[in-house]
C-alpha cells in the first residue's frame, strides 16, 4: 500500500507515520509537510532512515504542488494536515480558514482524480461543541462548532462528505478526542504541565480548571485510524476516544503527583474566551464495528509521556525556543493584557 499522509511531521501524524512503518512491511509512506511552528522533522529522526518512508515539504494549499504529489497514484491519503490550536485560532482564524478549509479542499480536488483512492479525514471531536452533563456524543449528533478552530474543523467535513457524495470519493471520517503522548507540542495542556512542573515553574489553568475532557493516548488514535484504513466501509464516520472525560485540574494534579511536585505550582488565570465546558464522545459504533478498544488507560499513559520528555530534554528546548516563547508570554505571562487588545 502507498499511503500519502498530509502533516506527518506534526504530533498525531509523526506518531502514525511511525506505527505504520513499525507494523506494517508492505507500506510506502510518502509525508507531506510544510514545516509550520509545530511541524518538526526531528519527530521523525528515526523514520527518515527507513527507505519507506519519503518526506516531501511543502504546503496543502499549493495546488500545483498537490497536483504533481498525486501523480504518485497513491492508494490512501490520511490527512491529518491542519491548524490545530484554538487559542490561535482565537488570535487570528485566517490560517485556520487556509490550511483547514482551503487546504483539505485543494487535496480533495486532486483525490478525485484518483480512481479508487480512499481518503481518510481526521477530524476532532469540537465539532460537536460542549456536551451537556452525562451525555457523550454519537455520530449522529449535530455539529455545533465554538471555536473558530472548530468551525474551520466542520467546514472540512463537510467538503469531504461533499465530495463523497459528488464524486464518489471513498472517504471516511475520523473524530477523536484529546490526544496526548510523545511529541506534542508544548503549547497543549499535558506537556506544558509535564514542561513547567519540571522545573517548579507555574502551571497556568484556564478559568476554574473545571472543563472536562476526553483523553486518549496517541497510539491508541493511531491503531483506530489503520483499522479505518484497511476495515472501514466508504462513507463512515467514526468517534475515537477512551469515553472517560476527566476535569482539566484533575489532570493537572495526577501529573503533579506522578512528577512529585506540590499543587502550590498551580496558578488559574483568566480563561479562554468562549471555552467549551466539555467534550465527551460515544466510540461504541468504532469498538463494534472494526473491533478498536484503547489498550493504554489514562494513568499509564501519562507516566510512558512523562518518561518520554524527560528522556528528551533536547527536544523540548528546541520546541519551547523562539516562537513558542513569544506565545506563551502572550497567553500566560500577560494573558490579561493579550485579552483586552
Amino acid at each position: 500500500m502507498k499511503v500519502l499522509v498530509t502533516g506527518g511531521a506534526g504530533f498525531i501524524g509523526a506518531n502514525f507515520v511511525r506505527f505504520l512503518l513499525n507494523t506494517r512491511r508492505d507500506i510506502e509512506i510518502v509525508n507531506f509537510d510544510k514545516l509550520t511552528y509545530a511541524g518538526n522533522p526531528e519527530n521523525l529522526a528515526d523514520a527518515a532512515r527507513d527507505q519507506r518512508h519519503t518526506f516531501v515539504r511543502g504546503d496543502i494549499t499549493d495546488r500545483t504542488a498537490v497536483t504533481g504529489l498525486f501523480r504518485q497514484e497513491f492508494d490512501a491519503v490520511v490527512h491529518f494536515a491542519a491548524e490545530t490550536h484554538v487559542d490561535r485560532s482565537i488570535e487570528d482564524a485566517t490560517p485556520f480558514l487556509q490550511s483547514n478549509v482551503l487546504g483539505t479542499h485543494c487535496l480533495l480536488e486532486a483525490a478525485r482524480q484518483t480512481p479508487a483512492l480512499r481518503f481518510i479525514h481526521i477530524s476532532t471531536d469540537e465539532v460537536y461543541g460542549s456536551a451537556p452533563t452525562s451525555v457523550s456524543f454519537t455520530e449522529t449528533a449535530p455539529l455545533d462548532p465554538r471555536s473558530p478552530y472548530a468551525a474551520s474543523k466542520a467546514s472540512a467535513e463537510h467538503l469531504v462528505g461533499a465530495y463523497a457524495n459528488t464524486h464518489d470519493l471513498s472517504a471516511v471520517i475520523l473524530r477523536c478526542s484529546n490526544n496526548f503522548g510523545p511529541f506534542q507540542f508544548p503549547e497543549k495542556l499535558i506537556p506544558l504541565i509535564i514542561a513547567n512542573a519540571s522545573e517548579g515553574k507555574p502551571i497556568p489553568v484556564y478559568g476554574d480548571g473545571q472543563q472536562e475532557r476526553d483523553w486518549l493516548y496517541v497510539e491508541d488514535h493511531c491503531r483506530a485510524i489503520a483499522l479505518a484504513l484497511d476495515q472501514a466501509k466508504p462513507g463512515s464516520l467514526y468517534n475515537v476516544s477512551a469515553g472517560v472525560p476527566q476535569r482539566n485540574l484533575n489532570v493537572v494534579r495526577s501529573i503533579l503527583q506522578c512528577l512529585r511536585k506540590p499543587e502550590s505550582l498551580i496558578q488559574f488565570v483568566k480563561d479562554r474566551p468562549g471555552h467549551d465546558r466539555r467534550y465527551a464522545l460515544d466510540s461504541s459504533k468504532i469498538r463494534r464495528e472494526l473491533g478498536w478498544t484503547p489498550q493504554i488507560s489514562f494513568e499509564d499513559g501519562i507516566r510512558k509521556t512523562i518518561a518520554w520528555y524527560q528522556s528528551n530534554p533536547a527536544w523540548l528546548a528546541h520546541a519551547r525556543s523562539g516562537e513558542y516563547r513569544e506565545y506563551y508570554d502572550r497567553h500566560y505571562t500577560n494573558r490579561s493584557e493579550t485579552l483586552r487588545t
